[in-house]
């Protein structure tokens, strides 16, 4: 008999693909269970982050369905990196293995034989990695691309179009548990446990059915919160380029003395203008990027909880 694995799955206003996901992780999951890859008591765990629609009520009937299924109601909306962490905190407490996956089947189910023999092989973490981006826009790609380069300039280990698919042993979750910083970045966090570690290619489909949980302005948010928690580069940045300017200050002014002394008039009105804009611009930008190192600073020393569990559907073994 294999090990117990849980495949989590957090889950914001799925209403309109969740029973076409359930349904096809359940055959999956029986698949490998027949085959004695994973034992009878591994699980499809929802977690439900405040949904708005009819989300957790589907997934109250999916358990009360079939034990495959099991539930998590968060008692409000928390993002999908806490929702996430939760449903792995909760799946640890009985997995030998967890599996992450979004709920929209964008991610390929079949996948999970692969990260399976990749475990069985000894890794604690094995990454799912789509294989190319062709199905994305023009902007998607490259602001996609943009995002996984700054990050590793940065200094944030973040592995190439990994998003949040990967398989985690239980002591890879262990020592997930010991990160407790409230702004979660999983992807930078997962690579910084260590241990040994894999990666299975597969091809992302088009959403199922549903919007995209993920605009423009959150991507951006999610990108700032990737940066600000792994890397203090920006604020040396502002160090380099303050020290240029004040370099370039020294030599103006050795110059303008230069000019005064040789009798030159200087009208300064047009360079006096641009100075103080460049000037203006670059005090807003460094206040602002040092506002957001300080505004995590007031944040993590609150120990706010990540996450509230208002309900578990479970099934007693």
């Amino acid at each position: 008999m294999g090990d117990i694995l849980y495949i989590v799955v957090p889950c914001y206003n799925e209403q309109e693909v969740l029973r076409e996901t359930a349904k096809r992780l359940k055959e999956k999951l029986e698949k490998l269970i027949n085959e004695g890859k994973v034992s009878v008591k591994s699980r499809v765990l929802f977690v439900n982050d405040g949904s708005k629609d009819n989300t957790f009520g589907i997934i109250e009937e999916l358990y009360s369905e079939s034990e495959l299924f099991e539930g998590i109601n968060l008692s409000r909306n928390r993002g999908h990196q806490n929702a996430l962490l939760a449903g792995l905190m909760e799946a640890s407490k009985k997995a030998d293995v967890t599996i992450s996956m979004d709920a929209d089947l964008q991610d390929d189910i079949n996948a999970v034989d692969e990260m399976l023999d990749e475990y069985y092989a000894g890794c604690d973490i094995v990454y799912g990695i789509r294989k190319k981006r062709q199905k994305d826009t023009f902007f998607k790609r490259f602001t996609a691309e943009l995002f996984y380069r700054l990050m590793n300039f940065l200094g944030a280990e973040t592995v190439f179009n990994h998003a949040d698919y990967r398989l985690m042993s239980k002591r890879a979750i262990e020592g997930l548990a010991q990160f407790k910083e409230v702004n979660l970045f999983l992807r930078g966090i997962v690579t910084m446990i260590g241990y040994r570690t894999s990666s299975v290619y597969y091809e992302r489909e088009e959403r199922f059915a549903g919007e995209s949980k993920y605009p423009l302005k959150k991507m951006i948010s999610f990108a700032l919160e990737g940066i600000t928690s792994f890397s203090v580069k920006p604020i040396r940045f502002i160090t380099l380029i303050g020290f240029l300017i004040f370099i370039t200050s020294i030599i103006m002014i050795i110059y303008f003395i230069i000019r005064w002394f040789i009798g030159a008039t200087v009208v300064g009105w047009a360079s006096v203008a641009c100075s103080v804009w460049a000037i203006g611009g670059l005090i807003m930008l460094s206040l602002g990027v040092l506002g957001e190192y300080i505004g995590k600073i007031y944040l993590e020393i609150k120990q706010r909880p990540k996450y509230i569990i208002e309900k578990v559907l479970e099934h007693k073994d």
